[in-house]
């Protein structure tokens, strides 16, 4: 990073690996024609590309073919709601997510809703947990799908996939899982847990941004229709050229972490519950998430006692500068307070003094060190200038 900085947004976005750059730096050389073209070099490109499925697919127990390259997750997630919705044409049905879901998941279900669908956006408890009980409750005649996040972006919070697919499997909706925190860093088994669509990411798994894949079940297949067209690349259902360099660089990713994902989230989450040991010391500090439900690399945490726009100045402009967030970079113009955290409960001036630390393959333990006195300095600093009232309910793990 520039200014000698510490980056603590991987959950934003990972750097890219060296190995993985140089497999794109490879492609780029070597498969410069279409992958879709009939002649030899189109035929090499295709089966590069081919093989880049399969390190993906395994991530999540799937076949190669089951996998629809996109740009990204939030493609998926949109290609997965929106497809379902048009299979079903002039009929709108219903729809179950969580409130706690992305914005590429909440958005779309909103324009579906603008159209006639039915949206029930469920709640979660004060861990930020959904119980399978409560969704199987809200389940309808014409439920058509049921999204449920993997790992969430903001909190970490990990949902159990397993009880949502059994409570769906004797039920015709889809079940559609956003996986693009976890995919490739913790288990998912797309057989055990019932799943029908799952978007999944590259860029969060030290890949490059710009590509991202869609599981589709074929047997049985959900109802999922194209929603864009001119192209018959990816089964019909999303029509392009496909990029040769991303898809290995995202193959790529995948295979390293399949490689090294066990001991790499072991060390992750000793560095993730040594920073939190720092913080929590200053006092007036919320966890927020259940330590027990929380993925490796998150640690989000609400400071009492500071103006929110102030602590994130700080750690931005201090030396060394912090690369943080208060939540998804995908709201991150917004000034609202996080509505993740108002919804598990936190009041909307702790909800937006909030910071997410998420860590990654290059994180250094001198790198929590250094930021977690760092950040402990700016608290102290900022709550002796101007001291705010907040309320003193800190969670320790």
């Amino acid at each position: 990073m520039s200014r000698a900085g510490i980056y603590l947004d991987n959950a934003a976005s990972t750097p890219v690996d060296p190995r993985v750059i140089e497999v794109m730096a490879d492609a780029l050389a070597r498969h410069g024609a279409n992958p879709t073209a009939a002649h030899d070099p189109g035929e090499r490109a295709a089966d590069a590309v081919a093989r880049a499925r399969e390190p993906v697919a395994a991530a999540i127990g799937a076949a190669p073919d089951d996998l629809i390259w996109t740009s990204g997750a939030s493609e998926a997630n949109n290609l997965a709601i929106q497809g379902v919705a048009a299979a079903f044409g002039r009929q709108p049905g219903h729809m179950i997510t969580l409130c706690t879901e992305h914005p590429a998941v909440l958005g779309p279900m909103a324009a579906l809703e603008a159209q006639g669908w039915s949206i029930t956006r469920l709640p979660v408890d004060a861990n930020g947990r959904c119980e399978p009980e409560t969704l199987a409750a809200a389940l309808r005649p014409d439920t058509r799908l049921v999204s449920v996040m993997q790992v969430n972006n903001e909190t970490g919070v990990c949902q159990d996939l397993a009880a949502i697919g059994e409570a769906l499997r004797a039920h015709p909706a889809a079940f559609h899982v956003d996986a693009a925190q976890g995919a490739g860093k913790l288990p998912l088994d797309v057989e055990a847990i019932g799943a029908d669509l799952v978007s999944l990411s590259s860029h969060k798994l030290h890949g490059p941004k710009g590509i991202g894949a869609l599981y589709v079940r074929r047997r049985p297949a959900p109802h999922l229709a194209a929603v864009w067209h001119g192209g018959g690349q990816e089964r019909g259902l999303r029509p392009g050229t496909p990029a040769t360099h991303q898809i290995l660089g995202m193959g790529k990713a995948y295979a390293l972490a399949a490689e090294h994902a066990p001991a790499e989230n072991r060390r992750i989450a000793a560095l993730r519950d040594r920073l939190w040991q720092r913080l929590a010391a200053v006092g007036n500090l919320v966890r927020n998430g259940g330590p027990e439900h929380v993925a490796p690399g998150l640690l989000n945490v609400s400071v009492g006692g500071v103006h929110a726009d102030a602590l994130h100045y700080a750690c931005a402009a201090g030396e060394p500068a912090l690369a943080v967030s208060r939540g998804s970079a995908c709201a991150a113009g917004s000034a609202a307070s996080s509505y993740v955290l108002r919804a598990m409960g936190r009041e909307p001036a702790l909800a937006a003094a909030s910071l997410r630390l998420s860590l990654g393959r290059f994180t250094s333990a001198a790198d929590v060190d250094t930021a977690g006195r760092v950040i402990a300095a700016h608290i102290e600093r900022l709550r002796a200038m101007a001291p705010m009232d907040a309320p003193a309910d800190a969670v320790v793990a």
